[in-house]
């Protein structure tokens, strides 16, 4: 799976489970619309860790919380071609 795939999934999976929408989260947390739908959209691979830790705010919870899951846990980068 790619690596940005991963957390956008994160997001999605966050927005379902706490029934907000892409657009309610972008309001929430402070971050541009056009930025969350670039990293929505797989536009942008590699969002600032400001941008996730806002992200992570709006969701109540801390940046390593946010980041704290099994798919991005367990995510190798030895097969990455992205260096």
């Amino acid at each position: 799976m790619e690596y940005s795939k991963i957390y956008t999934d994160r997001i999605k999976a966050l927005c379902r489970e706490r029934r907000i929408s892409i657009n309610k989260l972008a309001t929430m947390s402070d971050v541009k619309q056009s930025t969350l739908d670039n990293i929505m959209r797989g536009l942008t691979k590699n969002p600032r860790v400001k941008t996730l830790h806002k992200i992570a705010i709006a969701f109540n919870m801390t940046l390593s919380e946010f980041l704290d899951f099994n798919e991005l846990n367990e995510y190798s980068f030895e097969d990455d071609s992205d260096e």
